[in-house]
Order: structure tokens, then sequence, then C-alpha cells
């Protein structure tokens, strides 16, 4: 048995966040064709680390329908952690992973074992150059920059064979990724290391170069969460072969939520299209309707796919604001009447802008009619709006099972001289064939009453991935079939089909030898921003042609007064109005400052590139990572 060949037909796969094992397995559930979940150690998300024997139980899940799990472990090493993360590869490797989710080049000297590699969005993956050298080094999958338009993302796609990988959903880092060093640098904290700081969700002060404060206590740096549901279609023409959701540290209702929701869309996409075909198998039913400002929800934006844009970033708060409801209409002793279409439940969390500027919040008590009992009354005028950030039906209804997902199976059943055939079909499969020999008898019920037994037990699919879509019954006389032969007869068939289906996933391992002849890296001299931060990193880039190579910030690398700790496409001046090119009435003396509670920042533009870097103003800078 094995996967029919659609030649033209290029697999779309939709990539979920697992924070735990048990998250990913729901994923699964609500229509992910793959999971990210990360390493024991060393992944991007420090604080969400799994073990061996979790991960396993995932995959073990995962390949029941030929959905993948891939395993981040993709912050930068010292020398001391390369031989763990050895030993941990070959432990995931033997786990059944099927791909490894990396950012440090230095992996690339190690034994490994033959496992597919994916190159880290970490790994700043911005330029074709650097795409084809990923590609070249053995890259099977790539995901590129968050920042990167549908024109950029064409190119490389037409220049590359790699996968190409893309966020759609989620959590946007205001640095191009891989690239902020703030954290570190002020806070010992590296975010290459899985450990930021998140600074750039915190409030500061806009000042001008004469000290003159613009705005105060504003979220200049915190972006909107990105969603690109309604582009879809347009990736997939362009290049885009997986579709990825941000989240390794969101909470279960949120991952069942986005994915459920992309699922939704990118199946109707397929159902209409000749050129694409789902990744993994099985279809999902849900008891919900997915709706992305229902769960955590910052406002959204398209970010750069299109073209530049203003309302990027949250100004007033880097939380979840979630659904918008409406208007509150009056305010009563104790109660609030609301405009609105939605329905509140009790212990509904509500939220709005205060007039000072900042998200405040209250929860509901209960609800009679139209009026709003708080918990505690809030200081809110008539007229502000109203957003709901925690939706307390909504929440019940993701704790419990909200998805079934199974493999649609049809059979067809027939007599043959020494027995019975069971044929058994699966989209995008291969018919496969199971012949059991049996003494064959004729029935006293007749042929009715023997088909209708035989649909009955062969329908018994219980905990299996299967289930019955259709039965064909062709038999030559109404045989007498006992209930219990029937019942070996189907364990046999869904146990041999789902080892089948487990095992059509073959190991990539794509990874070419290239010692002869490697790859030029396209820079030969590497800065800070290269994140070398052990040997074999360094012994990997010079045998591709770097002649220079500074350490990286957390293994001693040093900032100079002028050097960025993070650089931006977003770009401030552009999202206040200020952008020559706007031709603004005024701009305001530069340089421009952000002043935080702790920290003073200098923004420098480089308009010709249309980026925006950041500089830290502050005498005093901690660039020691914490013990």
């Amino acid at each position: 048995m094995s996967l029919i060949d659609f030649q033209s037909k290029r697999e779309i796969e939709l990539l979920s966040p697992a924070k735990t094992a048990d998250i990913g397995i729901e994923a699964i559930n609500h229509g992910a064709d793959a999971v990210y979940i990360g390493a024991p150690h060393f992944s991007a998300r420090a604080a969400a680390g799994n073990s061996i024997a979790d991960i396993t139980r995932l995959i073990n899940y995962a390949h029941r329908f030929r959905a993948k799990v891939y395993i981040a472990l993709n912050t930068i090493l010292t020398n001391a952690e390369l031989q763990l993360a050895e030993s941990i590869i070959w432990q995931l490797y033997e786990a059944g992973a099927d791909a490894l989710i990396v950012q440090d080049m230095g992996l690339l000297e190690l034994s490994l074992p033959p496992i597919a590699l994916h190159a880290s969005t970490q790994t700043d993956n911005r330029s074709l150059d650097k795409i084809k050298f990923l590609e070249n080094t053995g890259f099977s999958q790539i995901v590129l920059a968050r920042e990167l338009s549908l024109e950029q993302i064409k190119l490389i796609t037409s220049q590359t064979s790699a996968k190409i990988e893309c966020f759609v959903h989620g959590a946007l880092c205001v640095s191009y990724s891989g690239q902020c060093y703030a954290s570190q640098a002020l806070r010992g904290r590296s975010a290459n290391r899985g450990e930021c700081a998140q600074l750039c969700r915190l409030p500061y002060q806009l000042e001008d170069g004469n000290g003159k404060i613009l705005s105060s206590q504003k979220h200049f740096l915190s972006l909107k969460d990105l969603n690109l549901s309604a582009y879809l279609a347009e990736m997939m023409d362009v290049g885009v072969s997986s579709f990825k959701i941000e989240g390794r540290l969101k909470e279960m209702s949120y991952v069942k939520n986005i994915t459920a929701f992309y699922r939704k869309k990118l199946d109707q996409l397929l159902m209409r299209s000749d050129r694409y075909v789902k990744s993994s198998l099985g279809n999902v039913k849900f008891s919900f309707d997915p709706d992305p400002e229902r769960t955590f929800y910052r406002g959204a934006t398209d970010y750069f796919l299109h073209q530049r844009k203003t309302q990027m970033v949250q100004l007033q708060t880097p939380k979840s604001i979630g659904q918008q409801l409406g208007t509150v209409r009056k305010q009563g002793k104790g109660t609030l009447t609301v405009n609105t279409k939605y329905d509140l439940h009790n212990g509904d969390g509500l939220c709005f802008v205060s007039s000072d500027g900042t998200l405040t919040g209250f929860r509901v008590n209960r609800i009679e009619n139209d009026l709003i009992f708080p918990f505690k009354m809030p200081d809110i005028k008539p007229g502000t709006t109203l957003y709901r950030n925690f939706d307390q039906a909504f929440e019940d209804q993701l704790a419990k099972p909200s998805a079934e997902r199974k493999i649609p199976l049809r059979l067809s059943f027939s007599d043959t001289e020494d027995g019975f055939n069971i044929n058994a079909n699966i989209d995008r499969m291969e018919p496969f064939a199971f012949h059991f020999s049996y003494d064959k008898e004729l029935s006293k019920n007749g042929i009715e009453i023997t088909q209708q037994n035989i649909i009955k037990q062969l329908g018994k699919l219980g905990d299996s991935v299967f289930t019955l879509e259709k039965i064909d019954i062709t038999l030559s006389n109404a045989w007498f079939i006992p209930s219990s032969v029937l019942t070996v007869w189907r364990r046999t068939m869904v146990e041999q089909l789902e080892q089948t289906i487990h095992h059509l996933l073959k190991p990539d391992n794509t990874k070419k030898n290239n010692n002869l002849h490697p790859a030029l890296f396209p820079q030969s001299r590497l800065t800070y921003l290269g994140n070398v931060a052990n040997d074999k990193a360094r012994t990997f880039y010079l045998s591709h042609g770097v002649t220079s190579i500074e350490p990286a910030l957390e293994s001693g690398g040093t900032l100079s007064s002028d050097s960025p700790v993070m650089t931006t496409k977003y770009c401030l001046k552009y999202e206040m109005g200020w952008c020559p090119r706007q031709q603004p009435d005024t701009i305001p003396q530069e340089p421009l400052f952000l002043q935080g509670a702790h920290d003073r920042l200098q923004l420098h533009f480089n308009c010709a590139a249309c980026e925006m870097q950041i500089i830290i103003a502050n005498k005093k800078q901690n660039c020691k990572p914490r013990n």
C-alpha cells in the first residue's frame, strides 16, 4: 500500500505549535498536518521544553494520520552544550521525529543521524542568496522571515527547490528574527537562547532630539498579531507549502481555535483546487465555530505581505484585547448597558481603553437581559468602546472534546472459492486487499441478515483513526459468518492499515555531502550579528568561505556605541505619519528616543533600506548571560 503519485499536485501543510505533547495531540485532532514542539533543551522558548517520552507519544499519535512532528532545537549553543545537543538529536531521531528546526550551524558539524533539517526563522532568512545557501548545505525546509512581501516570496520559491514555510498567524517580533539583542544587552537574557525579556512589549515615552516629549507611555514597539488568513490562496500560488501558526507558549484553547480556523480556510481552498493536496490524512469535524478574536488577540495586521502600512502596533497594550463588542450605552447603579450584537455570559472578561490611555479590565458577575453586573464597577463612560478578552462560554466549549479527526474508509466485501476478501480504499492511497481463508457454510437467516451483520461488525471502528464511509457487499450466497470472526478480521485490517500509514512517512535525509565543493556563504565577514557562539559553528562558516568571524554577543562579543540591538522593517516614523515620503506637514527633530522605566533607546532611520535600527542610549550595558 502506498500513496498515489499526484505528480502536479503540491502538498500543503498546516503547521501548528505545541507547548506540550497534549496540546500537540489536540492540534492534530483539530486539523494540523504537522506540529512543532520544543526539544528537552535548547529550543527558542526556554519555558517550553518537553521530555523525549512526551515527544515520542506525540509522534506516535501524529503518524497515525500521516501528520509530522518537527522538533525545535533552535537556540545558539555554547561549546559545553554541543555534546548534549548531539545526544538529544539522536534520541529524537530514534523516537521517529520528522525534522529538526535549527539555528546554530555548529550542529551541522556534529555526528548527526539522517534527520531532515529545517532552517529556523532565527537564521534570518530574508535574502535569496541566504536561502540558496541553506538549501545547498542540506536544509529541506526553510522558514522565511515574517517581513517578506508576496513578491519577495515568489522570487525565492522560483529559485529554490527547498520547501518554503511562512508564518501566517500569531505574535510578531518587531526585530528581524535572530537579530534582536536588546534583551541580552540590557538584561543578560538572550533572545537567541530562548530567554527574551520582551522589552519591545514595554511602554515608552517618545522624545525628539531636543528632549521634547512627543507622546507618553505608549507601546511603540509592540506589534499587533499577524493574520494572513485572507491571503492563503495567494501564498500557495507563489510557492508557499507550509503555513505556520506561531505560539509555542500558547495554551490549549488558543491552539485548538486557531488550528481549526486555518484548517477550515485551507480545506475550502483545497476543495476548489486541482493543484494542491493536504499533506496528511483524515477529515475533521468541529463542535464549535473557530474565531481568532475569541482567544488571545492583540488586534491583527497583515504586516508587509503586500505593502507597508500604518497601524501595525497596538499602542495601548501588549496584552490581549480580544473581540470588539460595541459601545457602552448607559451606566447605572452597579450596571452597564452595552450596544452589541454578541451574547455575553457570566464570567466574561471585558476591557476598554481608559481616559488616561491604559487598558482596563473587569469581570462580569452576571448578565440579566441587556444589563451587565460587573464584579467591581469600572470607571467607564457612555460611548466607550468595549472589548471581550475572555469569553467564558467559548473557553468552556474548548475545555471539552471539540473536534474529531477520522480517515474515511471505503470497503468492499466479497466471497472467494476459499474464503472472503475485504478491499480497503482510503483517499490518496493505493487500494489494500485482505484475504481471509474460511470454510464457508450457508446461513439460515438469508442474505439480507448476513449483509446487515457484516456492515455492523466491520463498522465498529471505535477508537481507531478510521470511520466507515461506505461498504459494498457482493456475495454469491447467504454465508454464515460469526460476529466473532468478522471482529477478528476487522481488527486485523485496522491494525495493518494503521501500520502502513505510519510507515508512509519516509525519513527525509536530504542533507548533502558538500565537503569537496562546499557552498559559499553570502558574506565573507561575520560580526556579532552572525550569532557564532561555539567552535563548531566557527568551523562551519570558515569551511564555507567566511574569512572573519566575531563571536556572538552571548559568548564575548561586544557592542560599539552605535551598534544596533534591533533592526526592524517596521518604522515608527512611518507609523506616526512622519515619513518624508508621506510629505508630512511637520517632522520632529531627530534623533528620536524611546525612554522607558529603565532603558533609553535611540532610533536610527535607514530610509534607503526602509529600515529602523534601535541603539542603546544607556551608558551601562549588560551583555553577560544570566546564570
